[in-house]
């Protein structure tokens, strides 16, 4: 158990430069406040200073810096490894700060830190737009947005990071700036991608697309028997990078939620999904999903008109907060006849019903981004994995980390050899610099520039580069 900062540390006079909260042990909302979404996190931090806007964690960052307290700083609390909050630390929270502007003429959206995909897509999508995201409406848009964000758009318009205008930041020594195209290029590079590891961002501006039909999109999953997985794979792999850029779908091995609208004789049966989202004109629908539609022999074609706010929110219901998470990853530039063999096995092996693999496609305008034009370097086309054990119940953890290690360890030879650190738990110094590849050494020049001290550590941690 690490100390009791808070025995020796003046907090009274953080809480009284704050104009939100400041949660200390004790406190009859501390254990809700430093719960994050992965259940199996659970950590004691010194205090949660609760911020309700810039100047709360400008004082935040001042008074940790001061009183020699680490700073775990938290957004949306959806990170794999739960950094968001770390024991003794000070928690820079931004949950609560939530405000979103649209700005329909220029297609624009400003986001702050602690919003959810879902708020921003319940403010955009009004106006018939979105920015490329990921796949749940509760994930946090900080962490997905600063660790690159891969998702139903990224084909079409590139990963959220190549739709990141500017974003405010507080710096390891509590001043203030914002950093774009012309004002602190070298640090706007690096938050592209190189995650909390330069300072606190406080907002976004995001560059806004128009989606679907004024908002609608056609999407939803097709279902084959978990024994198709094979011949399904075999088949997406060549299918995908021939489509048009309008029309993405990730692949996962999934057991079918026992719950509407999947047909009741089909509850608890293992399945190999395709989650479908076509955003071009209704006119051409057809033409477009008809390789989708006819292909094998599916349980279910589900595709359907829908607001990309129902097709983004689709799966939250059955991952809600505090589930416990085991999560594995990898990148991988084909699928390979000797990857299809381990996902055959493994599929067949699901340990429990929340329990999953995804495949998410990186090709497209995701992967005409040059490798070195952000600090996301992986941009060789194919595909993210993800393998995830999930279970409501702590009993199961053991369970689900093992199926998730068997699995990887048995696929991680067919990849590329780096992850998607937004996928990732603590793994250590070498896994985070081989994700970067390349640009890891600019990276850590930037750390040493903006981070000198590597104040921001609770992290996939950049190493500030040697004086």
């Amino acid at each position: 158990m690490t100390a009791t900062p808070q025995l020796t540390t003046p907090f009274d006079d953080l809480a009284a430069a704050m104009r939100g909260t400041l949660i200390r042990p004790g406190d009859a909302d501390y254990d809700q406040a430093r719960a994050v979404y992965n259940g199996m996190i659970d950590k004691r931090p010194a205090a949660i200073a609760r911020c309700r806007d810039t100047a709360d964690v400008v004082a935040a960052v001042r008074f940790a810096r001061a009183h020699g307290v680490e700073i775990a700083v938290r957004g949306g609390g959806h990170h794999a490894a739960g950094f968001g909050v770390w024991d003794g630390a000070l928690v820079v929270d931004m949950s609560t700060m939530r405000s979103t502007t649209v700005d329909p003429g220029a297609r624009t959206v400003r986001v702050d830190a602690g919003c959810t995909w879902g708020d921003v897509d319940h403010a955009t999508v009004a106006f018939g737009m979105a920015t490329p995201s990921g796949f749940l409406a509760s994930t946090g848009v900080a962490g997905l947005a600063l660790g690159g964000g891969i998702g139903y758009l990224s084909r079409r318009f590139g990963l959220t990071v190549d739709n990141l205008l500017s974003a405010d930041v507080v710096l390891a020594d509590g001043s203030f700036v914002t950093a774009s195209e012309t004002s602190h290029p070298d640090l706007f590079w690096a938050l592209r991608g190189g995650g909390g590891n330069f300072g606190v961002v406080t907002s976004f501006v995001f560059r806004c697309h128009p989606v679907g039909e004024a908002g609608t999109v056609i999407g939803g999953p097709v279902l084959y028997d978990i024994a198709d997985t094979p011949e399904v794979m075999r088949w997406y792999r060549s299918l995908v990078p021939s489509l048009p850029e309008e029309l993405s779908g990730w692949l996962g091995l999934i057991t079918i939620p026992p719950a509407p609208p999947f047909p009741e004789q089909l509850w608890g049966r293992k399945a190999c999904a395709i989650v479908w989202c076509y955003t071009g004109p209704h006119d051409r629908a057809d033409e477009v999903l008809e390789p989708v539609r006819s292909f094998g022999s599916p349980l279910v074609v589900g595709l359907h008109d829908m607001p990309f706010t129902a097709l983004q929110s689709a799966f939250d219901p059955l991952y809600p907060a505090g589930l416990q998470w085991y999560w594995k990853a990898d990148f991988f530039r084909e699928i390979s006849d000797a990857a299809i063999d381990v996902h055959e096995r493994f599929g067949a092996l699901l340990p429990t019903g929340h329990s999953t693999m995804h495949l998410y496609p990186i090709d497209g305008a995701a992967a005409r981004v040059p490798s070195d034009g952000t600090a996301f370097a992986y941009r060789d086309g194919g595909w993210a994995g993800v393998i995830v054990g999930v279970d409501p119940d702590p009993a199961n953890a053991g369970l689900i980390a093992d199926w998730a290690r068997d699995y990887w360890e048995a696929l991680h030879p067919t990849s590329a050899g780096s992850a998607y650190l937004n996928f990732v738990m603590d793994e250590g110094q070498e896994r985070v610099r081989a994700s970067y590849r390349d640009n890891y050494e600019r990276l850590a020049q930037v750390k040493r520039r903006y981070d000198p001290e590597n104040t921001f550590h609770v992290n996939q941690n950049i190493r500030p580069a040697a004086g």
